[in-house]
Order: C-alpha cells, then structure tokens, then sequence
C-alpha cells in the first residue's frame, strides 16, 4: 500500500505533444510515516501541494517546448511533478529536477516511464539548506514558488548559491503578492528583470492570467529568445 493516492492525466502542452501525468488524487492525501517532509520544513497542510497539476507548471512547461535550449545547464527548482523537465529533457536538453519534497523523485520517475523517457537527473533542493553537490545552472526555471512571505528571501539565496555568474531565471508567476520582494532580493543580486503579462488560456481553455518574470545577470552564453507567440503579450522592462 502507498499510503496515498494517485490520479492518471494525459496533459495538453502548448507546441508539443501530450504528457502522461501521475499525480496525487487530491489535497487531502498526507503521507509521511518517517518524519521526512517534517524533517524538509513541509507540514501536513503543504504535503500534497507537490503532487498537484497546477496551471502555472502547464505553461511554464508550454514555455519550455518554444525555447531554444541548446548549450543550457538548466535546473527547475521546486519542480513538484516536474512537468517543465518532462519537456526539456523530451527535447534533449540537459535538465535537472529538483525539489524539497521527499517523494518528488519516485513521482518524477513514475511519469518518466509514463512517457517512454529514459532517466532525468534529480537533486534534493531545500531552499535555506545547502547542497554544493547540486551544482551552478546558467538557466534556473520555475513556476508558483512565491505563496508564502518567506519564500523571496529563500528562494533568491538559493538562486545566487546554484547560478552561474552569468546567468538567465525564468518564473512563471500567478500574481503572487510576494513578487515585488522577490524583485528587489534579485536586483540586489544582480539580476535585471523583464516582466511578461501572461493572458493565454491553457490548452484545455481554463482561463489563465499570470506573468513570465525574467530576469538575466551578466551575458548567457545562449540567451534564450521570448517567443511573443506563447503569451500573446509585449515584454515590458522594469526598472
């Protein structure tokens, strides 16, 4: 017995072909008979949020299959089912998958074989917890890591601790109060900042509206290029 329960999802991804999904069946699955997740700073009421399809991995994963990823040492922090990677690693890119979460990895592995996809790199990344062995990306992604007050302050130390000096961070952000902070944290780290709005439904047609926050320090090696097609919507710099 698991101790907790699954759902199967065949997902839409904008410009690519459907995923296969395993994911928790709902918000009310807890499981943690080791003390693991307590142990990562993860209560009982955050436990499931790992395991859910939410909107904006759907289109930072949308975003993914547009990008040309050629040359990128690109990592996806707080990846939960780790969609985005899904994608990037189905086109060849060389991604890994992180989370603090301790059943990221078999959730990730599942939905790998799910898809016929050989085996993508893993790393336990706790933000406010060093890990050196996880290594410096010049392209960090992910999506609706802002929810809670403490999580700016985390999450930009955890960038400047695993990006390279010259360096691209992609967020897919659904207007998370805790944004501006966020930007101010990653300004002072060197960062300039592009805010796309995202206004675009997802591919089954449920309403989204969010931004791409993007924000580069230095000079990429292979700056990615925003393709106006996935959102529809100017880029606006923000000073």
């Amino acid at each position: 017995m698991l101790g907790y329960e699954v759902k199967f999802q065949t997902v839409g991804v904008a410009g690519g072909a459907e995923l296969k999904i395993r994911s928790l069946l709902d918000l009310l699955q807890f499981h943690d008979p080791l003390g693991e997740a307590e142990a990562a700073g993860i209560s009982s009421a955050t436990w499931p949020l790992f395991g859910q399809l939410w909107p904006s991995a759907q289109k930072l994963a949308g975003l993914m299959q547009t990008l040309d990823l050629r040359g990128r040492r690109i990592l996806e922090t707080g990846c939960g089912l780790g969609l985005a990677s899904l994608v990037i690693h189905r086109r060849g890119g060389d991604s890994t998958a992180s989370d603090c979460h301790p059943l990221a990895e078999t959730f990730l592995q599942a939905n790998l074989a799910l898809n016929d996809l050989p085996p993508l790199k893993y790393g336990t990344g706790i933000w406010g917890r060093a890990n050196p062995g996880l290594g410096e990306f010049d392209l960090i992604i992910a999506s609706d890591v802002l929810y809670e007050r403490s999580h700016p302050e985390q999450l930009s130390e955890f960038i400047q601790a695993h990006a390279a000096p010259a360096a691209e961070v992609l967020i897919i952000d659904p207007r998370r109060g805790n944004r501006s902070a966020f930007n101010r944290l990653m300004g002072e780290l060197g960062f300039g900042l592009t805010e796309t709005l995202i206004e675009t439904p997802l591919e089954d047609g449920t309403p989204y509206r969010g931004r791409l926050l993007r924000y580069l320090r230095g000079s990429p090696h292979a700056t990615i290029p925003i393709e106006q097609g996935v959102f529809n919507v100017p880029a606006h710099p923000t000073n």
